[in-house]
């Protein structure tokens, strides 16, 4: 029924040369796949200009073998001072010839298509190029992500996604944990069909952080049946196709992983320090094999004695405490066999959806509650941090317009979270469903945007602490029996206090199409940027269209851009859901829209507060400036350009598609996301 990960050399060969002579491969080796450019420019004939030229001349003239994974990185000159950082990586199946090749071609690509930009991250079928004046060795980039999807689908799409999604998360896994970071698989979907999956992350992230990049990559993955899909960001690349298009028979066996080297400069002012996976000092076996027995016996004490202090400090009760000052982790303590037991021991029939980080399970107590449970996957990117901060933001949380958290599970190497029932789950399987968003009649769709504002006015203004939630999207609005929507998942919450209104991160997390140009490109991040994602939300709620993976025309690749040009043709009213446009008030809609690409301008400052919001909603005497145009997250060559005034770096749709032309990425049967 299934066809096993990683079979036999010999028998793989024999099904890619059947299949490569029946069908032609949907890709050609020299496809550029994906291309951002990033920072501000340097000047010619300076410093950095100078170490980067050393840099690249480097990658070119010797690049990496197969005996160490395919993979190099270097940096020339003095940390701070005019500092280049780079990577080169090809695919785990690419033999050296081609790897030279793609060497060459990435260098001159990246410095013709980028000329004097301080960051280029390029990517062709066979290798990826990195360069940088900061240090990114290590942290997870999935700035300006890039997608495909096959327009043509499978017979069954629900066996089909499902087959497919079994096989992606397996080889995820075994990238992840590989030296290699790099996985390949097959499934079998039909008797005459197998889905071939491939991921690879850049050697420089580790394993956890691996998994992250992938899981996220996942979670924006086309689905629906499509046969084919690629999802490209400058850390990671998954994809998948039911045609063979990687080699099984020159997988080398996966190197060991080291960490980057970085050699003192000598006098003269600048070095170029290479890293190499293989350059490890050997040990021997037996001395290898007994470090491993005595980490082994250490690890398992330890686990042992913090097995039995939780025992005994462990509540044998659970109360829930009215005052949210009075909550703390023991009064939210549940026990494993408790939710294994409520869950069926979380059995598929209970199996309400699955997230980024996990699956989540409905279950019911002994007491007759019914409850969620998000079970986080073992190699998933949300560990103890991420669990604390739901755990203390959201139990502290009242407001009939948020999920309430109920208690958390951390036992026998599990992590769960506990929240109330919602018998509706979320919002994207009415809103995107072609029947169930029948039952969302405009009446409903203006409560819906109306709750979830005073949701995030409470977030932002009137709770104790001021939140900002960063994953705003149609899958974490949760609705109850009456349809009212509660905002949930609070895993990449940022907790500030009162005085403060923004912050920055090197770690850019959230979901393609919902966030922020500045925190995007920038990692700057604040009430604005939620007032952009609930500005996008509210489009799609009006327009029932998603606005990851929109594609109206040639003309129009996003939704934004979309609502834009026929607010500008005065015909805004056409891209109202259809479902609704014969029940709707005029006046209503149309403010509706207008309040929506107030909330989505390029420029944070412009953007109205969320209370601001709340006000425009419920008082029609309130006027409305005009809005100016609004920040167009593209996915293209240039991926995640926005436009801004004459002279920019940023680029408009039609900009855009000239430039893909020119770079020639289009790749057969396939559209950007």
């Amino acid at each position: 029924m299934v066809g096993s990960l990683f079979p036999s050399f010999a028998a793989v060969a024999v099904v890619a040369l059947l299949h490569s002579l029946a069908v032609p491969p949907a890709y050609s080796q020299g496809n550029l796949a994906f291309l951002l450019c990033s920072g501000a420019n340097y000047t010619a004939d300076g410093q950095y200009e100078s170490n980067l030229h050393r840099l690249l001349t480097e990658f070119k003239a010797v690049p990496p073998t197969a005996d160490r994974g395919h993979y190099r990185n270097a940096s020339v000159g003095v940390d701070g001072f005019h500092t280049a950082y780079g990577l080169f990586q090809c695919r785990g199946d690419i033999v050296a010839a081609d790897c030279t090749v793609c060497a060459n071609r990435s260098v001159s690509e990246a410095i013709l298509r980028c000329p004097l930009r301080r960051g280029v991250a390029i990517i062709f079928d066979n290798c990826v190029l990195r360069y940088s004046d900061q240090r990114f060795f290590g942290a997870m980039d999935v700035g300006g992500l890039r997608s495909f999807y096959n327009v043509n689908n499978a017979s069954d799409p629900a066996l089909f996604d499902k087959q497919l999604m079994e096989l992606m998360t397996d080889i995820v896994s075994l990238a992840a944990t590989g030296s290699s970071r790099f996985a390949v698989g097959i499934k079998n979907y039909s008797s005459s069909i197998d889905i071939y999956g491939l991921v690879q992350c850049t050697r420089d992230l580790s394993a956890s952080v691996c998994d992250e990049c992938l899981r996220f990559l996942l979670g924006n993955l086309v689905r629906g049946g499509s046969v084919g899909g690629q999802v490209y960001a400058p850390s990671c690349t998954l994809g998948f196709e039911i045609r063979p298009y990687f080699s099984f028979s020159v997988v080398p066996p996966p190197p060991s992983l080291a960490s980057p080297v970085e050699g003192p400069a000598p006098s003269g002012g600048t070095s170029l320090p290479i890293g190499d996976p293989g350059s490890e000092e050997k040990k021997s076996k037996p001395s290898r094999i007994l470090v491993i027995v005595v980490i082994a016996l250490a690890a398992a004490v330890f686990l042992l004695l913090a097995v039995v202090i939780y025992l005994l400090r462990r509540p044998m009760g659970k109360t829930f405490p009215n005052d949210p000052d009075d909550i703390n982790e023991d009064s939210l303590q549940y026990d494993f066999r408790t939710l294994r037991t409520a869950t069926g021991n979380f059995c598929e029939e209970n199996k309400l959806g699955q997230g980024g980080f996990g699956p989540v399970y409905r279950g019911v107590l002994p007491d007759g509650r019914q409850i969620a449970v998000k079970r986080l996957s073992r190699g998933s990117g949300q560990g103890l941090t991420e669990l604390r901060n739901e755990v203390v933001l959201v139990a502290k949380l009242h407001h009939r317009n948020l999920v309430r958290l109920l208690g958390f599970c951390l036992e026998e190497e599990e992590k769960m979270v506990i929240y109330e029932y919602l018998p509706n789950q979320s919002l994207d399987k009415f809103l995107f469903d072609p029947v169930k968003r029948l039952l969302l009649n405009w009446e409903k769709r203006l409560k819906l945007i109306e709750g979830i504002a005073r949701g995030l006015v409470y977030l932002h203004e009137d709770s104790r602490l001021r939140i900002i939630h960063r994953d705003l999207k149609a899958s974490n609005i949760l609705l109850d029996g009456d349809m009212n929507p509660k905002i949930s998942d609070f895993g990449l919450a940022k907790l500030f206090r009162v005085d403060e209104t923004h912050g920055n991160t090197n770690q850019i997390a959230g979901t393609h199409g919902y966030m922020a140009p500045e925190y995007v490109f920038h990692g700057q991040f604040s009430a604005k940027s939620d007032v952009f994602s609930f500005g996008v939300l509210m489009l799609e709620i009006v327009t029932g269209r998603r606005s990851s993976g929109f594609r109206e025309s040639e003309d129009t690749l996003d939704l934004l851009s979309h609502v834009w040009n026929h607010w500008n043709q005065g015909a805004v009213l056409q891209v109202v859901d259809q479902s609704i446009a014969a029940q709707c008030q005029t006046a209503a809609v149309m403010r509706c829209i207008h309040i929506s690409l107030l909330c989505v301008q390029n420029d944070p400052m412009t953007r109205p507060n969320m209370s601001d919001v709340a006000l425009m909603m419920s008082s029609f005497s309130v006027s409305l400036r005009a809005p100016s145009r609004p920040a167009f997250l593209i996915t293209g060559s240039n991926s995640g350009m926005l436009p801004g005034d004459e002279g920019s770096e940023f680029h408009d749709n039609i900009d855009l598609q000239k430039k893909e032309a020119e770079y020639d990425v289009s790749i057969s049967d396939f559209g950007p996301r």
